[in-house]
């Protein structure tokens, strides 16, 4: 049913080779394991821990409100960040209009009236030819740049260079920490309840850990946790988590009730990411805001000052 529903015929594709595999014997966890990167390492995992625990339904369950916790937060990041993005496309399409077509119109017009031009206006008159002589050479540039900028960004050593910025910038860096401490948990939490052991878990939810600085930060916990080290102490190892979410994990580890408190743990820091979410609006639209206006006053300026002058001179 599900490979006769889906729109998309590479899914189509991959099911029909997962129904294959079961007509053909294998169990379920192994038809889609077969399938390599296709499907998530926790998904192929969960169904795993259920046919061991036969309640494949359960864990399924867990599984589905995982994806949709997951989800949620993604479309509220996208919410947040699109009116600051839209802020700035407008800034730049104004400020390309203003530089391009407007600033040339009146410094002909003082250039024919043979006008002593302000400070701010020859400087902006000089950028704004300067773009304007170049704009051939320069486009390619940062068009190339942009390109290059993206191919690194695909590499390791660039992702992981990037990754590792961005953690150093106020508010982002620990949004992103925020965020990842409630996925790592989430998946934590959906793994155990499966009854997939802790060593289990771990290792099959560093995968939730997408910024690269943090997971080499974090995947020598694994090690330590083999070792027979608290799970606790390990995950402190790691040097990120927030101390109120290793205080938290430790007090589920010492009661024996991990599980649990890691969906705490998850649902709190959830929370806790709208609220850096909200903080960071706050911050960068009116920063937005006031940098374009500083820009276009600056612009007005120079092209309305000699105006101003010229009325203001006497005998004009």
């Amino acid at each position: 049913m599900l490979r006769q529903r889906s729109p998309n015929p590479k899914l189509r594709t991959v099911l029909a080779d997962v129904e294959s595999k079961i007509k053909s014997g294998y169990a379920l966890s192994e038809a889609f394991e077969a399938q390599g990167e296709t499907f998530p390492k926790i998904y192929t995992a969960s169904i795993l821990a259920g046919e061991r625990s036969g309640s494949l339904d359960d864990v399924l369950r867990r599984y589905v409100d995982y994806t949709k916790s997951i989800a949620q937060l993604r479309r509220k990041i996208r919410g947040a960040l699109t009116y600051p993005l839209i802020l700035l496309c407008a800034a730049f399409i104004l400020i390309a209009v203003l530089t391009t077509f407007v600033i040339p119109q009146f410094s002909s017009l003082y250039e024919n009236m043979g006008a002593d031009l302000p400070g701010i206006t020859v400087l902006v008159v000089g950028l704004s030819t300067a773009i304007r002589a170049n704009i051939y050479w320069l486009v390619p540039v940062v068009a190339g740049s942009l390109i290059g900028l993206a191919a690194w960004r695909r590499t390791e050593k660039g992702r992981r260079t990037i990754d590792r910025w961005i953690l150093k910038v106020p508010i982002i860096g620990e949004l992103i920490k925020q965020m990842t401490t409630a996925q790592l948990a989430r998946s934590l939490a959906t793994l155990l309840a499966g009854g997939i052991t802790v060593v289990e878990s771990f290792h099959i939810g560093l995968a939730s850990i997408t910024n690269r600085e943090l997971l080499r930060s974090t995947e020598p916990a694994l090690s330590k946790i083999k070792e027979g080290k608290p799970f606790t102490e390990s995950l402190e190892a790691a040097g990120w988590v927030p101390p109120l979410a290793v205080d938290m994990i430790g007090v589920g580890e010492r009661s024996g009730s991990l599980r649990e408190m890691l969906d705490e743990v998850a649902g709190f820091y959830d929370a806790e990411t709208e609220v850096k979410l909200g903080q960071l609006t706050t911050f960068i639209e009116p920063a937005i805001l006031i940098t374009m206006g500083i820009v276009v006053v600056t612009i007005l300026l120079s092209i309305y000052l000699p105006l101003l002058q010229m009325v203001s001179r006497p005998g004009a």
